[in-house]
């Protein structure tokens, strides 16, 4: 079996993480791919830490694995002219450069389109390739606040909090490997390329979906809702005595399976709490009644009970918990591989299961520069140019 897209390549410009995400879901599903990284400096994230590992940040190993780097200055005409060969020879290419940078490098999507016709060029950017911020520059929790999320996270009059990964970053990557699959499935119907713009803005607004359905329909402004869910009750973070859990009582047969469980019939007919906007106007009372019925029971005890009414529940884990779960193990997020510097690390793996082409986990995290002879052999470079370009510092 092979994975979905074999034989395809991917020149990947990007760095950090939005589009190093967006490269390891396409290794991950097969595709070659050529890291390209500054000589002497590489991706940022090569610098994120501690912890490191060998010498490499365990940022960068989360999310480089299935890649080859090349180390080059593209400054330089030599430089640029490698990257020309490159994109003669690659399918995809991702950028994640200040909407602009690459055409000043003479590397712009028409420039592209000449020298490879059928080529997907996704450009991830902070705000978008075009408007009054295109320029502006961008991190993650920069993104969370202007695109909204900060503003429904956090406890209930509280000030506005990140979300605890970097989860603008993360979703600008998935969206834009969701639309390179989307390229590459048009191209094989028409034999056309095409260009992607797509960034850390457009995924947090594509996310905040039912909240942004509620301010479109309404005007009004939703705020934070702390670990309680804003439209269904009781739908959120519970204490029990030895820690917390969540509850998700989702529609009413749930509700009254739920009163059941902790014997409270008597809630359940209490006509303040018969539906559930009923149960959503009351949702102090209600929830007044049912805290400590949790706070009487450890967390297992609840955990125990709930799933055996079939309610949905869960216990809060850190990652500790996370990793010791024994579901976790039996879906077999966590792999391992060797690494030349590292030795051998873990990480999860591809978060999907396909019967016919799975994803593979074939090469480690590429060292900085690792595999520069072995790309340029490949553009027809000879071992003495080779030599002649490390020795003017354009190849590390």
């Amino acid at each position: 079996m092979t994975a979905p897209i074999t034989g395809l390549r991917v020149l990947d410009l990007t760095r950090a993480l939005a589009g190093p995400f967006c490269s390891m879901m396409l290794g991950d599903m097969g595709a070659d791919i050529i890291k390209v990284e500054q000589p002497g400096v590489g991706d940022n994230s090569r610098a994120w830490g501690p912890p490191f590992l060998g010498g490499e940040s365990s940022y960068f190993l989360s999310v480089n694995r299935n890649k080859r780097s090349i180390a080059i200055n593209l400054r330089d005409p030599h430089g640029a002219e490698i990257l020309s060969r490159l994109v003669a020879q690659s399918d995809i290419l991702l950028e994640n450069f200040v909407p602009g940078s690459l055409d000043r490098l003479g590397f712009s999507y028409a420039d592209c389109h000449k020298l490879k016709p059928d080529l997907i060029y996704c450009a991830i950017s902070g705000f978008g390739q075009v408007g009054p911020d295109r320029e502006r520059a961008a991190y993650d929790q920069i993104a969370q606040g202007i695109g909204g999320v900060m503003s429904v996270t956090g406890e209930i009059g509280g000030p506005p909090m990140r979300v605890g990964i970097a989860i603008a970053d993360i979703m600008a990557g998935m969206f834009a490997g969701y639309a390179v699959m989307s390229a590459l499935y048009h191209r094989q119907a028409t034999g056309a390329g095409q260009f992607i713009d797509t960034s850390l803005l457009d995924g947090q607004l594509a996310m905040m979906t039912y909240q942004a359905g509620r301010y479109l329909a309404t005007g009004e402004v939703p705020g934070s809702s702390g670990n309680h869910h804003p439209t269904i009750v009781p739908y959120g973070v519970y204490k029990a005595s030895d820690g917390y859990l969540n509850l998700a009582v989702g529609t009413e047969d749930l509700w009254r399976r739920f009163c059941t469980a902790l014997a409270i019939e008597h809630v359940r007919d209490d006509p303040r709490f018969a539906t559930n906007s009923q149960r959503q106007a009351h949702r102090d009372a209600l929830n007044t009644l049912i805290e400590p019925l949790f706070a009487a029971r450890t967390a297992a005890e609840i955990d125990t009970l709930m799933n055996e009414y079939g309610i949905p529940c869960g216990a809060v884990l850190d990652l500790q918990g996370v990793f010791r779960n024994p579901q976790v193990a039996a879906i077999g997020a966590v792999q391992t591989m060797a690494h030349p510097t590292a030795g051998e690390i873990q990480f999860v793996g591809p978060p999907y299961r396909l019967s016919a082409t799975p994803a593979e986990v074939r090469i480690p995290p590429p060292l900085l520069g690792q595999h520069t002879d072995e790309i340029l052999r490949s553009l027809a470079y000879s071992d003495e140019q080779i030599a002649a370009l490390r020795q003017s510092r354009i190849v590390a």
